[in-house]
């Protein structure tokens, strides 16, 4: 991108203190300024960068106050952390692909959007249906029946099989793999097992992000579903008809068990377990490698631990374990002089 700062403060609906007419040409981190670099300050333990950063221009909170002289020029807004996502955003979209690359296979069955973007190597499958301003990089492969809705972004690599929807304004990262049959199989008598089919599809919904490496498995019978506004981090295991609620986040390495349901606008920390076929209640917050192995009912509250139980509680008791190697070398004492006194009498 290439603006002048009063330019992108009005973009902003931010005011300048400094020089509005510099020009930006690039974007840096405050501790690495670059002359002509538009930088942010929003995290107070980076405030000292403020002082000496060579960026151009900084966006910073309105309310922010400072107790030296700032050189750099300043653009004030409501929220610099969302104002630099909006400038990333910018930045991001300035490369606009389009047009089929060669070679990739495309069904005459398929139906493409306009302004559709579709890298060497990808395969598109009978009836696919690609949505205006969808961009599929090099070695995708999308199977029968593949719907992919408006400016949905799918990386290399990425495979989602037959049957599966994907919503509008979708990011997945490289090597993911949506629908990919789930966990099923039956013990036999002989005690071998027998695959049960998994004949049903994943719905993802929305505005909807993907990271790299995940997997989400198709339904046993109806659908896996991910709901609007979900954000997923890498490597993360979804099964077979479990369903993630509206606005909810998972950190990497989580896994979720088959029919497990997650409420609305959980924030679930990395490598957290989910037993199958349980419900999470809405706004419920998860610590990092908690194993939830029992329904969490009451709404807007964080728990942790293994088992998962609430926060506080599991702080409590993880206190409580420390000091067990002390009162266990009391509890000898104890016996020993238990032992000295029986023997006396």
């Amino acid at each position: 991108m290439q603006a002048k700062v009063f330019e992108i403060a009005a973009m902003l609906n931010g005011t300048v203190e400094g020089n509005g007419n510099i020009v930006i040409d690039s974007i840096c981190k405050i501790e690495e300024g670059k002359p002509n670099g538009l930088s942010f300050l929003s995290n107070p333990k980076y405030l000292s960068y403020i002082y000496e950063t060579q960026a151009a221009a900084v966006l910073v909170n309105d309310d922010m106050i400072f107790d030296k002289v700032v050189s750099t020029t300043l653009i004030r807004v409501p929220d610099a952390y969302s104002a630099f996502t909006k400038i990333l955003e910018i930045a991001q979209n300035k490369v606009h692909k389009t047009g089929v690359e060669q070679p990739s296979f495309i069904d005459t069955s398929a139906v493409l959007g306009s302004e559709v973007y579709v890298g060497a190597f990808a395969y598109i499958g009978a009836n696919a249906k690609i949505g205006n301003n969808v961009k599929i990089y090099p070695q995708v492969y999308l199977g029968e029946n593949v719907e992919i809705a408006d400016n949905t972004i799918v990386y290399s690599g990425v495979k989602i099989y037959n049957d599966c929807k994907i919503g509008a304004n979708v990011i997945i990262h490289a090597s993911t793999v949506i629908g990919s049959d789930g966990f099923g199989h039956a013990p036999q008598t002989d005690g071998s097992y027998k695959k049960i089919p998994q004949i049903g599809n994943v719905i993802i919904e929305d505005r909807v992000e993907i990271g790299s490496n995940c997997s989400i498995d198709r339904a046993t019978i109806g659908s896996t579903i991910i709901r609007k506004g979900v954000k997923l981090d890498n490597l993360i295991q979804i099964a077979h008809n479990a369903e993630i609620g509206e606005n909810t986040v998972i950190a990497a390495q989580t896994g979720v068990s088959g029919s497990t349901k997650l409420g609305k606008q959980c924030k679930i920390g990395g490598q957290v377990g989910f037993k199958g076929h349980i419900t999470i209640a809405d706004g419920s917050s998860i610590g990092g490698q908690s194993g939830v192995t029992h329904e969490i009912t009451e709404p807007n509250k964080e728990w942790f631990g293994l088992p998962v139980m609430e926060k506080r509680e599991s702080f409590r008791i993880s206190v409580l374990m420390a000091k067990l190697p002390e009162l266990f070398k009391k509890v000898k004492v104890l016996e020993q002089l238990n032992e000295t006194s029986h023997k006396s009498s």
